[in-house]
C-alpha cells in the first residue's frame, strides 16, 4: 500500500489514509447558520475518501467572522445543524475536523465574489479588533487595539466554542493561526506594536495563542486531536519568520498540541510569493524535523504521485489538500487508483470503481 493510503493514528483517532481536506471558507452561511449546502460540500468530500474534513474557518464570536457568510459557533443554535454534518461524515468513514478562527483586523468583509473588501457599519460591517490600531488595508478603518479584557474574551470565545464542537460531535480541532487573522496578528511585528505582556518579545507575541491552547484544554477531551494551523512566514521583512515558525511549533509540542498544518503569507497585503507545485512543503518539513512535531504539507498539492512523494521523502505526514478538492471531491478514490491501491468505495457507487 501506498504511504499516501496507510493509516495515520493520532491520540485515539485512526485517520483512515494521510489526505485531508482544507479548511476552506464557503462565505454561505447566514447570521452564522451551516445549512444544506455545508452538508453537500463537506458530506460529498467524506463520501469521496478523504480521512479528515476540517471545517472552515468557523468564527468564535459574531465579530470575529470574515465576512458575514462565515459560518460560526458563538450560539448554541448553530448546533443542531453542525451534528448532522459531522455526523454524515462519521458515517462514511471520514473524521470530522473543525477550525476555530476569529479574523482580528481582517474581519467584516464582502465575500470574495462581492468585491472583498471591507464593509462599513451601514452595509453590514462591523467594528474590528487587532493586537494594535493598524488597518491591514490602507482604505480600511483602524481595528480597536484590544485591552485586558478584549483579550480575556477572546480566549474565553474560543474555549466556549471548543466546547461546542464537543456537543456538534467534531473529533479534532484545528485553531487558526496563519493567514493574517487575529492570532497570526499577534505574532508579527508588522501587525502588533504592543508593549505589555502581548507584544514585543517572542514569548509575548505567542501568548495569546499559548493561553488559548491551555483553555481549550480544559474542556477538549484529551484522547482527541489538537491542531494548530500557522503560517510559516509573512514573506516581509521584519514580519514573522521560519525559525520563530519553528521556536513555536517546539513549544506547541511540549504544550500538547498532535500536528502543525504549515502554510504561509497573509499578514501584509502586496507580498510576492513565489508560487509553484508544493510551494509551501519546504515549510512542513524544516518544521517537522527541527520541532519533532507532526506536521501537514499544504499549497498547490495537486496530483497523488506529488502527495505521495512528499510523505515518502518524510516531508510531513499528513497531506490537506484545498483547491484540488474544489476540483474533484473524489481526490482520494481516484489517488488509490493511480497509485495502485485498493480502497474501500461506497457501496452506492461500486458499480462504477475504477
Amino acid at each position: 500500500m501506498s504511504k499516501l493510503l496507510s493509516p495515520l493514528i493520532i491520540k485515539e483517532i485512526t485517520f483512515r489514509n494521510r489526505i485531508a481536506i482544507s479548511p476552506m471558507c464557503q462565505y454561505s452561511a447566514e447570521n452564522g447558520f451551516a445549512n444544506d449546502w455545508h452538508l453537500v460540500h463537506y458530506g460529498s468530500r467524506a463520501v469521496g475518501g478523504a480521512s479528515l474534513i476540517i471545517q472552515e474557518a468557523t468564527a468564535v464570536s459574531p465579530e470575529g467572522r470574515i465576512s458575514p457568510g462565515d459560518l460560526g459557533l458563538y450560539n448554541e443554535e448553530h448546533i443542531e445543524m453542525l451534528q448532522k454534518i459531522t455526523s454524515f461524515i462519521h458515517q462514511h468513514g471520514s473524521v470530522a475536523g473543525i477550525q476555530l478562527a476569529h479574523a482580528g483586523r481582517k474581519a467584516g468583509c464582502a465575500k470574495p465574489w462581492d468585491g472583498g473588501r471591507q464593509l462599513k457599519e451601514n452595509e453590514g460591517g462591523w467594528t474590528t479588533v487587532a493586537p494594535s490600531a493598524i488597518a491591514f488595508n490602507p482604505e480600511d478603518d483602524a481595528p480597536q487595539s484590544l485591552d485586558t479584557d478584549g483579550i480575556k474574551k477572546i480566549i474565553a470565545d474560543f474555549k466556549t466554542a471548543a466546547q461546542r464542537a464537543v456537543q456538534a460531535g467534531y473529533k479534532l480541532i484545528e485553531i487558526h493561526a496563519a493567514h493574517g487573522y487575529l492570532i497570526h496578528q499577534f505574532f508579527s511585528p508588522l501587525s502588533n506594536h504592543r508593549t505589555d505582556n502581548y507584544g514585543g518579545n517572542f514569548e509575548n507575541r505567542t501568548r495569546l495563542l499559548l493561553e488559548i491552547v491551555k483553555a481549550i484544554q480544559t474542556v477538549w477531551p484529551q484522547n482527541l486531536p489538537l491542531f494548530v494551523r500557522i503560517s510559516a512566514t509573512d514573506w516581509a521583512e521584519g514580519g514573522w519568520n521560519i525559525d520563530e515558525a519553528v521556536q513555536l511549533s517546539s513549544i506547541l509540542k511540549q504544550n500538547g498540541v498532535d500536528l502543525v498544518d504549515c502554510s504561509s503569507g497573509g499578514m501584509v497585503p502586496g507580498v510576492k510569493i513565489p508560487l509553484g507545485p508544493g510551494y509551501q512543503v519546504a515549510f512542513a518539513e524544516h518544521i517537522k524535523k527541527k520541532s519533532g512535531i507532526l506536521t501537514g504539507a499544504v499549497g498547490l498539492i495537486t496530483e497523488a504521485q506529488q502527495a505521495e512523494d512528499i510523505l515518502m521523502n518524510g516531508q510531513a505526514d499528513l497531506i490537506i489538500i484545498a483547491r484540488a478538492s474544489l476540483r474533484d471531491p473524489y481526490f482520494a478514490l481516484h489517488a488509490a487508483h493511480i497509485l495502485g491501491d485498493d480502497t474501500e468505495w461506497p457501496l452506492q457507487y461500486v458499480r462504477a470503481k475504477l
